[in-house]
């Protein structure tokens, strides 16, 4: 097998054909069965310990045409469908959106330190989980939390006014988009300290969803999350060929269909999880360094290594302190502080 490198500018080669493709497929089926591990581990591990072989019988016995025995008590069978895997299934679905964005982020502005939060989606997010908390009705008898769509309706309308911004003046650079994002993740920050100084009882609650959160109330976060992912994935990764023309520095105006998606991903991940940082930059670049840069590989491992990474994260959380549990996010930053430095290190001293 041969491997070629070429220049910016001209369509890189990794291999011939078939056998590209082969590694491809190779490489994918290796991090789907990580995932599955993952999965598996996190399922298993908790304050209550569940069989192994009970839970792959239990599992095996939902599929179409399959009965099983699998020997779990009916309080582990709980434990497992309305517990265990729906915070193992959104944390999945989480780290695969904001892992998935971030290489969709990269690949627009092309630069390996851009974050899903970019655009002031976070600063949006938070405003909009403050107002909910510290002025919104009761909403314990409603289908659906106030809580989570206020903080997707916040992040939605902190990237449009950034891109409105960003677009009124004419300029249409990715500069200039960043910057405007800088300049209303600001305001929208100002406003969301003015909040939580007037009602301070909020703060305690606005800083546990800030951190990051995976708890449940079984499957309904699940639901509220899937239309979201599914469509915003659809769309990143049809785009995966023009991220890699975008890479070349052809026009950026085309761009604005993947910016979007990825804003829809981060802003439906931020609703239900709160802010959980560093995973769009960790998993997206980590997968470059190892596969190459062509998002024809980069997006669907990305989507697939986000959501191991963020379930195992998640393990740590619920487990390091238990029977406390650790806010996800400062495990995230645990891991994603340093390696931002590395990154930020490596990104200076490239020629």
């Amino acid at each position: 097998m041969t491997v070629t490198e070429r220049r910016p500018g001209h369509d890189a080669a990794v291999a011939p054909g078939p056998v590209a493709a082969r590694l491809r497929a190779g490489t994918l089926l290796a991090a789907c069965a990580g995932l599955a591990g993952a999965a598996l581990l996190a399922v298993l591990v908790g304050p209550v310990r569940l069989p192994p072989g009970a839970v792959l019988l239990e599992l095996v016995g939902r599929l179409p045409l399959v009965h099983t025995h699998s020997g779990l008590t009916r309080q582990e069978a709980a434990i497992l469908w309305q517990l265990r895997l729906p915070r193992v299934v959104l944390g999945g679905l989480v780290g695969a959106m904001l892992a998935l964005a971030g290489a969709a982020y990269q690949g627009v502005f092309r630069n390996p330190l851009a974050d899903p939060y970019l655009l002031g989606a976070a600063a949006g997010a938070g405003l909009g989980a403050t107002l909910a908390i510290a002025y919104g009705p009761d909403t314990s008898s409603w289908p659906v939390d106030l809580l989570p769509m206020a903080a997707f309706a916040g992040a939605v309308i902190a990237v449009a006014a950034a891109y409105a911004l960003g677009r009124s003046g004419g300029a249409g650079s990715t500069t200039t988009l960043i910057l405007s994002g800088v300049a209303v993740a600001a305001f929208l920050t100002a406003i969301q300290t003015y909040v939580q100084q007037r009602d301070s009882e909020t703060l305690r609650e606005v800083y546990g969803w800030i951190l990051g959160r995976l708890t449940t109330a079984g499957w309904r976060e699940v639901v509220l999350v899937v239309p979201y992912a599914l469509l915003s994935t659809v769309a990143i990764l049809l785009h995966r060929r023009l991220l890699d023309v975008l890479a070349v520095g052809d026009d950026e105006a085309s761009s604005l269909g993947v910016v979007a998606a990825a804003t829809l991903a981060t802003a439906a991940a931020v609703a239900v999880s709160g802010l959980i940082g560093f995973v769009g930059i960790i998993v997206p670049h980590t997968i470059r360094l190892v596969a190459g840069s062509s998002h024809r590989l980069l997006g669907p491992l990305s989507l697939v290594a986000g959501a191991a990474f963020l379930i195992l994260a998640d393990l740590v959380a619920r487990t390091v302190m238990a029977p406390a549990e650790l806010p996800i996010g400062v495990v995230t930053a645990f891991f994603g502080a340093p390696f931002f430095a590395l990154v930020l290190r490596n990104s200076r001293h490239a020629p």
